[in-house]
């Protein structure tokens, strides 16, 4: 940890580098015609070096790469788009092929810049070897994840980039957000627009604290408040999304007729535990033995509770699960899995995802008492303590968990069954960003709303807008409408019990 000196000199040393005062790294390189796997036509590719502990500039540096997708107009506007990536751990511009068919009436007269924040993608990434080759026990088993965790720090301290495995302290919100900003310098940008999704939200509101007049409008799409501690809020929320999945099958009439023990069956199921099964793993085809604890079945859950769609397999996989057939579940489980590694787009680089929630998360469970869904209880947090109690720790400035009031209009947006950033945390950020922000709630909609037709329609013409009253204005009525995915029924289902 850092002396109060060097906390007061590191305060002062970006404060400089934001006015221009200092320069934070050499030149990096210039924009220039590149590929990007996934996107048909060429963009620009570039990077800007950064030192990698910005308090001592000459200790090591890191080049963060960012990706522009040209407007289409020639006569565009100066304030480009530019997205801050989830997890924490996804590569921004990885993502850029999915993204950009949702941004497309935005990029006809705006710039789209993706940045690799550092530690993902091509920025110095922290990536640990990829699970596909794994036995599916060892996927799914908390205690052997913990393990690989442990190979892969010791692993990341041999980057060329890392002179030590106490460099992984480097890699927090708020060094990354400068870096951010010293790419929005270097390519000589007065303001842009910001869009940040899930983990990107809170991103988003750090560089909105720290460099405020370098952004013209903001808009969060799932709101992950720098104050949340993610394992506490994943256990609740992850609960009050379950239990709207058994309280929605009991709405429809053939859900409750073909699942009228849903909950008993659910609680006979976790009473059951643990036991051992043999199924098919559903990536690569072979029978594996898998050992299901309390907290391999949570985890196997937890995932499509993300999305409406896979939730509504979830009533079925569970009744399944509870008569001795967990191929559903797994199956289910697995296409939602995050994958480690660069190559795919959802892939989470880890050790920057546990620098970054070991630094500034898991010190605020120590803030007081925890916790939990009925369910879910403490084992994320337990899970967490676990990894991060050997994990190097950052800095965080206390002034980085406030949200001070917004100088720019900021657009909020939660889905009212999103287990990871749900719309408590909407409305408390609204509040304390004041009068320029406005929050809307989809309430059938899960994590991530940006693929809603009607939702990029609304943050186009938010962006788009001239006067800032014009753009807290915009209506997104056309979203309030969207009707819960119904409970998935197989073919043949089993006689009610």
């Amino acid at each position: 940890m850092f002396t109060a000196l060097e906390m007061l000199l590191r305060q002062r040393l970006m404060i400089a580098c934001a006015l221009g005062l200092v320069s934070s790294a050499a030149m990096g390189t210039q924009p220039a015609p590149c590929q990007v796997p996934g996107i048909a036509h060429q963009v620009l590719c570039g990077s800007v070096q950064r030192p990698l502990d910005p308090l001592h500039p000459g200790y090591s540096s890191i080049a963060i790469h960012y990706a522009i997708v040209p407007a289409l107009a020639r006569n565009k506007h100066p304030d480009p788009v530019l997205l801050l990536a989830g997890g924490p751990g996804q590569s921004a511009i990885s993502l850029a092929p999915a993204v950009l068919p949702l941004l497309s009436r935005l990029n006809n007269r705006r710039d789209l810049i993706f940045v690799d924040q550092r530690g993902t993608g091509r920025s110095a990434p922290l990536e640990c070897e990829p699970d596909d080759g794994r036995p599916l026990g060892e996927r799914f088993d908390t205690a052997a994840q913990r393990r690989s965790l442990a190979a892969c720090r010791h692993t990341l301290a041999g980057l060329p980039f890392l002179k030590s495995e106490r460099d992984l302290r480097f890699f927090t919100t708020t060094i990354a957000m400068g870096d951010i900003d010293a790419v929005r310098r270097e390519l000589g940008i007065d303001r842009v627009n910001l869009i940040g999704a899930s983990y990107g939200s809170r991103a988003a509101l750090e560089l909105l604290r720290i460099y405020p007049l370098s952004v013209r409008r903001t808009v969060l799409d799932g709101v992950a408040p720098p104050d949340m501690a993610l394992p506490d809020s994943m256990s609740i929320d992850s609960q009050r999304v379950l239990e709207a999945v058994f309280s929605s099958c009991l709405r429809e009439a053939l859900c409750a007729l073909t699942f009228p023990h849903l909950r008993a069956d659910w609680d006979g199921l976790l009473a059951s535990l643990p036991r051992t099964v043999d199924l098919r793993d559903p990536r690569s085809g072979r029978i594996d033995r898998l050992r299901i604890d309390r907290d391999t079945l949570l985890g196997m859950v937890r995932g499509p509770l993300y999305l409406p769609a896979a939730a509504s397999v979830l009533p079925a996989a569970i009744s399944d699960a509870a008569n001795g057939r967990f191929e559903p579940l797994a199956a289910l489980a697995t296409m939602l899995q995050p994958r480690p590694g660069r190559q795919h787009p959802d892939g989470i680089a880890a050790g920057m995802h546990f620098s970054v929630v070991c630094s500034e998360d898991v010190p605020l469970l120590d803030s007081g008492h925890a916790v939990a869904g009925r369910d879910f209880g403490t084992s994320m947090r337990e899970q967490y303590r676990k990894i991060c109690a050997d994990w190097p720790l950052g800095s965080v400035e206390r002034a980085y968990y406030s949200v001070p009031p917004s100088p720019s209009p900021v657009l909020m947006f939660s889905g009212g069954l999103d287990p990871a950033t749900p719309q408590r945390h909407g409305e408390d950020v609204r509040r304390r960003l004041g009068p320029k922000a406005s929050h809307r709630v989809i309430a059938n909609a899960g994590h991530g709303l940006l693929s809603i037709g009607c939702v990029r329609d609304v943050v186009f013409r938010f962006i788009d807008a001239t006067s800032e009253d014009g753009a807290l204005a915009i209506d997104s009525r056309c979203a309030e409408a969207i009707p819960r995915p119904p409970a998935f029924l197989p073919p043949i289902a089993s006689a009610p019990r």
